[in-house]
């Protein structure tokens, strides 16, 4: 075979200022001044990437808000677990959320904290000894809770934050708010997955009724989400899952569920969320986003954001 050498005096250019270019400096970040306020820090950052895609969420949520849109939180046990109920609380409060969902483990978090002021056991220690999830009062009191709720048509989240009545952290307890603001908090149950389904107290009829009416309730709260967005934060199976044949009842029944925001917050990408959260739900003519980083950094930073928008 025989490659004689290429002509390169031949090649043809064109005048750079033909050219498309995706980096110009107008883009770039600007130093924060010391005593600056964060609407100036919000300005200075870099109009690249994932900020853009950040910038794009909060503005969607802000246009949901101000056309009185829904907002729905879907949410793991992580974002509790890292402190961050008094944000999501002020944002119920505000009006800003119009509903949450969230696993069973979310639930148990928020109510053990809501009791007691604390949570999150030593799984390993636990785990070693058999006593991992086998504190009395936690099993005891939410699965009367829920027993008592469904004898009353409740649902899982609504069961329970009506059972916080006079326990001393109701103040920063997302069942206790969502309760008292009449917001819908649904807790997706599923059996197996949390401690209370270790003790003598269980009833598998009641997990399944309460979880199943919190999942009609989801299914309606989806069904209105034309203009409207959703934020997935630290659920990587169960919500993505949930609202993906949430969003198809919705769909089935008639409702039209096709120009939407979608966008999960969370430490490293996953699947379902990519799948489930970003790209199915919003193909007929949404957008969604998938923005990585600490829960414990990004959602205070999100809704400052959008509380600042909101205040311009």
């Amino acid at each position: 075979m025989n490659f004689p050498p290429l002509d390169f005096s031949k090649i043809r250019t064109y005048p750079v200022a033909d050219r498309a270019n995706k980096v110009a400096l107008e883009a770039f970040a600007k130093p924060h001044k010391a005593g600056g306020s964060f609407l100036e820090f919000l300005d200075e950052m870099p109009d690249f990437l994932a900020v853009q895609d950040f910038r794009k969420t909060v503005a969607a949520v802000v246009q949901a808000v101000r056309n009185g849109r829904p907002v729905l939180l879907m949410m793991g046990a992580h974002s509790i677990k890292v402190g961050l109920n008094p944000i999501f609380i002020e944002a119920m409060r505000r009006g800003i959320l119009s509903a949450m969902a969230f696993n069973g483990a979310g639930a148990i978090h928020d109510f053990e904290l809501c009791y007691q002021g604390e949570t999150s056991e030593d799984v390993q220690r636990g785990l070693d000894d058999g006593s991992f999830g086998m504190a009395e009062e936690t099993g005891r009191l939410m699965n009367a809770a829920l027993a008592h709720g469904v004898s009353r048509g409740l649902g899982a989240g609504r069961s329970l934050g009506e059972a916080t009545a006079g326990y001393p952290n109701r103040h920063l307890s997302l069942l206790a708010t969502a309760a008292e603001l009449d917001i819908p908090l649904t807790v997706h149950i599923a059996i197996g997955t949390d401690i209370i389904h270790q003790h003598p107290s269980t009833n598998g009829a009641v997990l399944g009724e309460a979880s199943y009416r919190d999942f009609e309730l989801f299914a309606s709260v989806v069904a209105q989400l034309e203009g409207g967005v959703v934020l997935n934060i630290g659920s990587a199976v169960i919500m993505p899952e949930v609202f993906l044949k949430a969003l198809t009842v919705a769909r089935n029944l008639g409702n039209r569920v096709e120009h939407f925001t979608t966008a999960t917050f969370d430490m490293m990408r996953h699947y379902r969320p990519s799948e489930n959260v970003q790209r199915r739900p919003t193909k007929l003519g949404g957008q969604g986003f998938y923005i990585v980083g600490h829960h414990e950094i990004m959602i205070p930073f999100l809704f400052a954001a959008i509380a600042e928008e909101l205040a311009r």
